[in-house]
Parts: C-alpha cells; structure tokens; sequence
C-alpha cells in the first residue's frame, strides 16, 4: 500500500525580509507552513532560512511594479501575505506604485490563484489625507477588498521591536545629540504594538481564525504621546537629553528640505501625519476588530524595549534583558 505524504500549505510573503516580515516568516514556520519570502533582492533575504527546517522557507525575486514578477511568486501559494509599504519615496519606488498599484497587483495575483489575502496597512490610512503615503495607503486598502471579498486588512500603529526603525532611531540620536526634537510640541498620541503581537494576528488569519472582508486595527495596550515615547526611551538608555518642541511650520520646511535626501529622516509628508493621532478608532474597538478581539494580549513597551534598547545605554551600564 503507498502511503501519501501531506504536503504542508505554501505561503508567499511579499516583504518577508523586512522588519515585520522577518518575524511573520518566523511565526508561520513554527506553525509548519511553507514560505515563500517574495523580495526584491533574496540575496539580503537569507537570514530567514534559519527560521525554518531545511527547504521550509525559500526566497524568491519579485518586485511589485512587475505584475510578472508578482504572478511568479504567488504561483502555487495557498495564502498570500502582503507587507510592502514605504515611508518615502525613492526613484520608482514611489507611494502609488508601491502603495496602490502594488497592492492592486498582489490581490490580482491571489485572486488568480484562488489563494487567500492578508494585507497589511497602516493606522492613518485615508483618502481625504494631505498625505500621499495615507492616501495611497487608503487606495490600496479598496484595491484589495474590491478584488478579493473576503480579504483579511491589518491596520497597526506605530509598530516596536528589535530592529524596529522608531526607538531605535531615536535611542541611536541620542547617543550623540544633547536635545531631541518635539514635533509639534509631541502632543501626537501613538498606541505601540509590538511587532511579535502583529505577526500573530496575521498568521492566525493565515490559520483561517480570522472573519475576512474586514479592516482590523492593531495597537497596544497603551496609549502614548510623543513626548511620553521619548521619556520611556530616555529612560530605559539610561540618558538624560533635553526635549525640545519644534512648530509645525519649522517641521515642514525641514521635512522640506530633507526630503530632498536619498534616505531622508523626516519629509514634509511625515510631518503632516503627526498632526492626527495614531491610534485605534472606537469603532475598531467596539465591534472587536483589535488585537484583543482576535484573543491576542498586547504586550506593553516597558516589558519589550529594555530586551533591545539596552545596547544605546552609555559604556559600563549594559544589562541585557531578554524575553522568557
């Protein structure tokens, strides 16, 4: 008698090499899925193959402005994960390229294949935003529940963890500068979400436990100003620095002019955002469509940022903490 061995369900990750990314693949490799982490260079993508068995993850080439590239990539896939979202533009990477028609091209390709959704978004995503980043967010969020119904969207705040681009920022920052700067006074409010809670929530929509066809809002469990995220991570550097507030209008003129540069540290766009707080909408939280209505508890900053922050602390103070 011949037995059948069960082939485990293929998952393509668009973006797997990134910062989410990386712990999504990690996430979904545990449950025993085999990955495919669509990038635009799988030469930078090799670290992830020690997250999973031998053969268990494998990059491939794709680049969302390459409707070839992208219908590859999902060929065969059960479920497809998009996280590709940029914070500035850059040559042809640009917001609606990326952000819209991209977005447009995955859930094309999924639909296709007959494969399911996840999409990854952003808090602050909005059509009406004088942003392009948020507006192009927002198209790419119709994009896909117009192409595929039953679709799974994931809205996170700012999102923290090792490698994150945030706290490390600005601990990095304030190893060699005495004062750090308050965007408009820092009164923004942001709900950090721990990077690992949202790689959870989306392999359990991978698991199918998640009601598709819905927009989810992922934060954590507390609610933050600016201000009060530079004093935590102050705090855990163990470094004093002065806090000083910058007017919008000086803000965007720097935003202005930085956003001339190849990577630039702050555009005019990214000015604009922070005058609307980032934060879960009551009606997120009241139908359920949060991390806690998925069963998932948040972890709070305090408990995380110490396991990757202590290396900014100054010579002689480095107490590494890690996660149990």
């Amino acid at each position: 008698m011949t037995s059948v061995v069960k082939v485990p369900p293929l998952v393509t990750v668009f973006g797997g090499s990134g910062f989410i990314g990386r712990h999504v693949v990690r996430a979904l490799a545990r449950r025993g899925y085999r990955v495919r982490a669509a990038v635009r260079n799988p030469n930078l993508a090799l670290h992830l193959l020690p997250l999973g068995n031998v053969g268990q993850i494998q990059p491939v080439q794709a680049n969302l402005r390459m409707r070839w590239s992208v219908d590859r990539a999902v060929q065969g896939a059960d479920c497809v994960v998009n996280l590709v979202g940029i914070l500035h533009e850059g040559g042809r990477q640009t917001f609606n390229a990326v952000q819209d028609f991209g977005a447009r091209a995955v859930a094309e390709a999924a639909r296709a294949q007959g494969a399911k959704l996840v999409h990854v978004s952003a808090i602050g995503a909005d059509a009406a935003s004088r942003a392009a980043y948020a507006r192009t967010k927002a198209a790419g969020e119709k994009a896909v529940l117009d192409t595929v119904k039953d679709a799974v969207v994931f809205r996170p705040s700012i999102v923290f963890g090792p490698e994150d681009a945030f706290f490390n920022r600005f601990a990095a920052m304030s190893r060699v500068s005495p004062v750090l700067p308050l965007i408009g006074g820092g009164r923004t409010k942001f709900q950090p979400v721990y990077v690992g809670d949202v790689a959870e929530a989306i392999a359990r929509a991978v698991d199918g436990k998640v009601a598709g066809g819905r927009v989810y809002e992922l934060g954590g469990p507390e609610v933050r100003s600016f201000r009060e995220l530079m004093e935590e991570m102050l705090s855990v550097v163990g470094r004093r620095r002065l806090l000083v507030s910058v007017p919008w209008w000086v803000a965007r003129l720097q935003g202005s002019v930085l956003g001339l540069l190849p990577n630039p540290p702050l555009t005019a766009g990214q000015v604009e955002m922070l005058k609307t707080d980032n934060v879960v909408s009551e009606a997120a939280r009241s139908e359920g469509r949060t991390l806690e209505g998925l069963g998932i508890a948040p972890q709070a900053t305090e408990a995380i940022l110490p396991t990757y922050l202590w290396q900014y602390r100054p010579a002689g103070q480095f107490t590494k903490t890690t996660l149990a």
